[in-house]
């Protein structure tokens, strides 16, 4: 047995046969930057080589397999090394998910917390277990079966709160570069997720998706209650004592409003069909709450208001019983 065979995967990750856990990780982070398919779109070595690295990094990763290796029971795929495929680990040291020619299968959130320090965003696997990177390297391919797609790719949109109720479509820049308007959903709110099949990484059997989550932003007098919005609407004495027709923003746009003569503070009137669009295209209203905004310091109201009280003062709590 030599050290030479044995030292392979760390060479390929330009560390030391002892090297720790950090180490290892810290070096295939940088290996993997400069690497990446999405870097090196036209240099397919890169890629063959992305993919020799990020098997070692899977295997040394590993402490039961890099233990293994260390001790030769395993070569640098993961096959025990023996006769007639015996002599590994236990019974046999075939894993389940070996791809051809030994290669393993892992995870795409194996890696996650590694490509998203890297690249901003995470890469996904739709259905379960899938071969890393859309198969770069000859990684991925499931025995006997279809080639998988690339990753899926995983966004963020904020949308402005009156865009997001009224269902105006949003842009958005992909990894690509491609820019595309993408239609809000029918019950569009914070953590809705919306998928484009087609958008994310190339692979063997065509481009994953891309997966986006929205995030509706708050807004500075809006608030969403369900499918209705919620306004406070202010409003002057003589506006609230003789009725009034007033201006009213609403997430499509100022409308006028009546305001009842007569009204008081805390009275909402219902604005029909200015709120969110529901799942079933149905849309919420707009509550408008009354708010009477008295100025303070304001000499020729409070002398009114003293004569007022004089002809004979109304107790406003009287049912309260106090």
């Amino acid at each position: 047995m030599t050290t030479t065979t044995m030292a392979d995967l760390y060479s390929k990750l330009g560390v030391k046969r002892g090297a720790d856990e950090a180490e290892i990780k810290k070096a295939y982070r940088k290996l993997a930057k400069e690497l990446h398919p999405d870097r090196n779109q036209d240099n397919p070595k890169a890629a063959e080589r992305f993919g020799e690295v990020t098997a070692a990094y899977d295997l040394l990763s590993d402490r039961d397999k890099r233990a293994q290796y260390d001790r030769g029971e395993i070569d640098e795929q993961g096959n025990p090394r023996g006769p007639f495929g015996f002599g590994g680990r236990g019974g046999g040291g075939f894993h389940p998910g070996a791809g051809p020619g030994g290669a393993q299968e892992f995870e795409a959130s194996d890696f996650g917390d590694i490509f998203e320090g890297i690249f901003g965003r995470s890469r996904g696997a739709a259905g379960g277990r899938r071969g890393f990177g859309g198969g770069f390297g000859g990684f991925g391919t499931q025995g006997g079966g279809a080639p998988p797609k690339g990753a899926d790719v995983s966004y963020r949109l904020a949308v402005p709160f009156e865009d997001a109720a009224a269902l105006k479509p949003q842009r958005i820049t992909l990894a690509n570069g491609k820019t595309i308007d993408v239609k809000l959903p029918n019950g569009v709110d914070s953590g809705t997720q919306m998928r484009l099949a087609g958008q994310g990484e190339e692979g063997p059997g065509g481009r994953g998706a891309a997966l986006i989550t929205i995030e509706v932003r708050p807004h500075r007098f809006y608030r969403r209650e369900g499918d209705d919005v919620r306004l406070d609407l202010p409003i002057s004495l003589d506006e609230a004592v003789l009725g009034a027709k007033v201006k009213v923003p609403t997430v499509d746009g100022a409308v006028m409003l009546a305001i009842p003569k007569g009204s008081n503070s805390g009275k909402t009137l219902r604005l029909k069909g200015k709120g969110f669009h529901r799942k079933d295209g149905e849309r919420g209203d707009q509550l408008v709450t009354i708010v009477i905004d008295i100025p303070a310091d304001d000499a020729e109201l409070e002398s009114f208001v003293e004569r007022w009280s004089a002809k004979g003062k109304r107790n406003p709590r009287a049912a309260l019983d106090v």
